[in-house]
């Protein structure tokens, strides 16, 4: 009888794919820190920083969380790992075209450059958010990829609730005030 709790066969895959997410974040992260130091040099003003925790705390519970539910359905791929795969896969194209439009404008932070214009290319001319959009496939293909149903409900509740509670009003309040005053 074979240990449902080793790694054998979907086992590695989760792992595989459990390294691929950790590292897509440190890159994301390194990226973001890169851009903020250039989005500053030209006299950026960051808002919302007062919630840029709750993020963190979001996908660190996500990643936990689909993790450990797999580890308690005995590390399991879906029976439909295909189509999320497929929905994983394009969320992270959109991802990176997010990523490559906006250059150095880039970040996991509120930062807006005086001045700057509003990006309408690549995802952007079709989107006003794509890159939440990416983000929220993200949220539900991972564990649901992993037959972690309860991480996928919670997280993409979450994560929508920061999005349109918190995140993108206070974009639309730091765009604003920056129209208001004549700098963008």
């Amino acid at each position: 009888m074979q240990n449902r709790y080793c790694l054998y066969g979907n086992h590695r895959m989760i792992v595989i794919l459990l390294t691929i997410v950790l590292c897509q974040r440190i890159i994301e992260l390194y990226i973001a820190r890169r851009n903020r130091r250039v989005a500053m040099s030209l006299g950026a003003k960051e808002y919302g920083a007062n919630h840029y925790y709750l993020f963190f705390v979001l996908h660190i519970g996500w990643i936990a969380g689909w993790v450990i539910e797999s580890y308690a359905h005995g590390w399991v791929l879906s029976k439909y790992w295909y189509i999320w795969a497929i929905v994983l896969v394009n969320a992270q194209i959109l991802r990176y075209w997010c990523i490559a439009s906006l250059g150095y404008c880039w970040n996991t932070r509120i930062l807006v450059i005086p001045g700057a214009e509003r990006i309408s290319d690549g995802p952007y001319q079709f989107l006003r958010h794509p890159n939440y959009v990416a983000v929220a496939l993200e949220m539900i293909s991972v564990p649901l990829l992993c037959n972690a149903f309860i991480t996928a409900f919670v997280a993409s509740i979450c994560n929508a609730f920061l999005l349109l509670k918190i995140r993108i009003p206070e974009e639309e309040r730091a765009i604003n005030q920056l129209k208001n005053k004549g700098m963008i």
